[in-house]
């Protein structure tokens, strides 16, 4: 297993994404932008936009290369030497408030020096908890997880609750899933099947997100949850801009800025002191957004 195998088959899950977007979608068809960075490697961008289901989404691959910038030497306490960095980054918005927000990230780093690791990530943000969509989610993540290692869902999820948390409003972004980092062994059968776990996260994903298109995409709705998804997509969007890794490693890095934030929701907004009708379906909502919900058997 070297870069150039791990590059390709991380190409090969940002086709194999898009096309089972589009089946779902009907409609939409992906938009491929092409860029290439002044210190080394590119990426390939792919949009999807005004469809049946998806308001907007990104699929973006990137093989990025060069000096490691000192900032992030500093950040991540590495000694100096060139880095090389791929991966594929995932954020859908549905046009429905009834269909769930969605990110995935899979990703590999590593330095000329012989530091290297896999990292990545899946978490759904639904504008509305529903707790069988929930479950299921969980359910989804924490099969694909123990194929691999029992260990893996309790640690990745806690990780997640952890990483996911908008710490300025003291909630969840969403119900979580699995989030890891520095994933690393020596050993070369570990180190394949860590690599095998993380490609199983990116198969997952249109998986599950498929489940959700199909399932909650004829839910009525009317102007109050419009205007509820569009204050969630603002929390979204706070999260992304001052807590999220990827946002500042991509920025750290002198990445192309219009990938960096494909991540931004289309439409969004902020009311301020707002505050749900006690008993509502939003109030209820809101009272989910923390951490450490066991999504799997509590509300079973």
């Amino acid at each position: 297993m070297d870069k150039s195998k791990i590059t390709l088959d991380f190409m090969q899950i940002q086709d194999h994404i898009c096309k089972e977007l589009e089946l779902e979608d009907g409609k939409a068809r992906f938009r491929e932008d092409k860029w290439t960075r002044a210190e080394g490697g590119g990426g390939r961008t792919r949009i999807i936009q005004k469809g049946n289901v998806i308001e907007k989404g990104g699929v973006a691959f990137s093989a990025v290369e060069g000096p490691t910038p000192e900032k992030i030497l500093s950040k991540l306490q590495l000694e100096k030497a060139d880095f090389y960095a791929t991966g594929v980054s995932i954020v859908l918005h549905p046009e429905s408030p009834m269909v769930p927000i969605i990110h995935m990230n899979i990703r590999y780093f590593e330095m000329s020096n012989g530091v290297r690791w896999f990292g990545g990530g899946i978490d759904l943000t639904p504008h509305y908890v529903d707790l069988d969509d929930a479950r299921y989610f969980h359910q989804q993540v924490k099969a694909t997880c123990d194929q691999y290692n029992p260990e893996y869902y309790p640690k990745f999820k806690k990780w997640a609750d952890d990483y996911f948390f908008i710490k300025h409003r003291n909630e969840t972004r969403g119900i979580g899933g699995i989030f890891f980092d520095r994933m690393f062994s020596e050993n070369a059968e570990e180190m394949d099947s860590i690599f095998e776990f993380v490609k199983s996260i990116g198969y997952l994903f249109p998986q599950v997100y498929r489940y959700f298109m199909s399932k909650n995409k004829s839910i009525p709705y009317g102007e109050q949850e419009k205007k509820w998804q569009a204050l969630r997509r603002g929390r979204y969007v706070e999260f992304n801009l001052v807590w999220d890794a990827g946002t500042k490693f991509g920025l750290d890095t002198n990445g192309r800025t219009e990938s960096i934030l494909m991540s931004m929701p289309p439409v969004a907004n902020w009311e301020y002191m707002h505050q749900p009708s006690e008993g509502s379906k939003e109030a209820m909502t809101l009272s989910y957004l923390k951490k450490d919900i066991d999504w799997v058997n509590t509300y079973a």
